[in-house]
């Protein structure tokens, strides 16, 4: 009988040792200085945040089973979490600032602060270079303030980088591009100037390029056509200026390309219009000239097609109707002439997708707008 209990001791060591294991004493009190940074009056975020082990039930703190070191954390202020629903709110409400004494936690893999609204002061420096284990960065929908740390490339094994709707200031960090992980980047509607990097092609994991609504100016890198698991770039709402990389067009899982409301100028790519993959295409609200590219085909599929606002010239696209589906078209406020052609897409158009153009007759239109 003895024989067959003795190979089960150590499996039962290892469990009552697991079971044993808990929060060290320095995690404990960087969560502890942490929140105290924090204020959340509605939901009782913090008020499980108390005893001894931080690993058992401290909402939103998970910790690495094998060695008690927090590995997780993740406080989100727009959710379906039970905790919201129970309290019956949409959203939740945290002010007060993020604590430098998150980096203490140097096992972390992921920090979620995100959609809290009234979280302020600057991104503490040394995330960057404290948090070596790190793999997601989520902080959007505060209003954190001062710069992104410009040594924010040290951390390698980032895969997650959001910092979008925030109050953020100055230029993307030069080391930015050394993240050879990163798979998503967002950081829409900051105050972020100065030009993209550009060596941003160096991002070959990257497959959203998220920097809409910034106050970021120079040209778009020619790198950016080498990146090829790109699926999602959005630079509307800048101040880009010059004209569009003819290789964006080639990008072989570009899906959406949202250039819309900078100041571009020079001719659209014909790539652009004829790339197959490309589904969300708006150039709208910069100052694009020439012609409108007239390639498209039986494979061209546009959900989206916004050229409006721009300085085109010439004739409507006849090849447009031979395309297997377009779903929203805008070519307004350009100066396009001639009559517009029969069949789809052009059929179903209201006047306003062709209007304030300088000699453009047929319908929609009634007469010459």
């Amino acid at each position: 009988m003895s024989t067959f209990f003795m190979p089960l001791l150590p499996v039962l060591f290892l469990c009552l040792l697991h079971t044993a294991i808990s929060c060290p004493a320095s995690d404990l009190a960087a969560l502890l200085d942490f929140k105290a940074g924090l204020s959340e009056p509605y939901l009782g975020i913090f008020t499980s945040w108390r005893g001894t082990d931080c690993c058992t039930n401290w909402y939103g703190v998970n910790c690495d089973p094998t060695n008690g070191r927090v590995a997780d954390i993740t406080l989100r202020g727009e959710s379906e979490d039970p905790i919201l629903v129970r309290s019956g709110r949409m959203s939740g409400l945290m002010s007060g600032k993020l604590s430098s004494s998150i980096c203490k936690l140097d096992r972390l893999t992921n920090l979620v602060v995100a959609d809290w609204k009234q979280i302020t002061g600057p991104l503490p420096e040394c995330i960057a270079t404290s948090l070596p284990m790190l793999r997601i960065l989520d902080l959007p929908g505060n209003r954190l303030t001062g710069q992104i740390p410009s040594s924010i490339g040290k951390l390698s094994h980032l895969t997650v980088l959001n910092l979008a709707d925030n109050q953020l200031t100055g230029k993307i960090p030069a080391s930015l591009t050394a993240m050879s992980d990163l798979k998503h980047l967002d950081l829409t509607n900051n105050c972020l100037s100065d030009s993209i990097p550009s060596d941003f092609g160096n991002l070959k994991m990257l497959s959203r390029a998220l920097l809409a609504r910034n106050q970021l100016s120079g040209s778009i890198p020619s790198s950016i056509g080498n990146m090829n698991r790109l699926a999602d770039l959005d630079l509307g709402g800048n101040k880009l200026s010059g004209s569009i990389p003819s290789n964006l067009g080639s990008m072989p899982v570009l899906s959406s390309l949202y250039l819309d409301d900078n100041k571009l100028s020079g001719n659209i790519p014909a790539t652009l219009l004829q790339s197959k993959g490309l589904g969300m295409l708006n150039l709208s609200r910069n100052a694009l000239s020439g012609e409108i590219p007239d390639v498209f085909d039986s494979k061209s599929y546009f959900m989206v097609l916004d050229l409006s606002y721009n300085k085109l010239s010439g004739h409507v696209p006849h090849s447009l109707t031979s395309a297997a589906y377009v779903g929203h078209l805008d070519l307004s406020h350009n100066h396009l002439c001639g009559t517009i052609p029969t069949g789809s897409p052009y059929d179903h158009l209201e006047a306003t997708s062709l209007a304030g153009n300088a000699c453009l007759c047929g319908f929609p239109l009634s007469k010459f707008v």
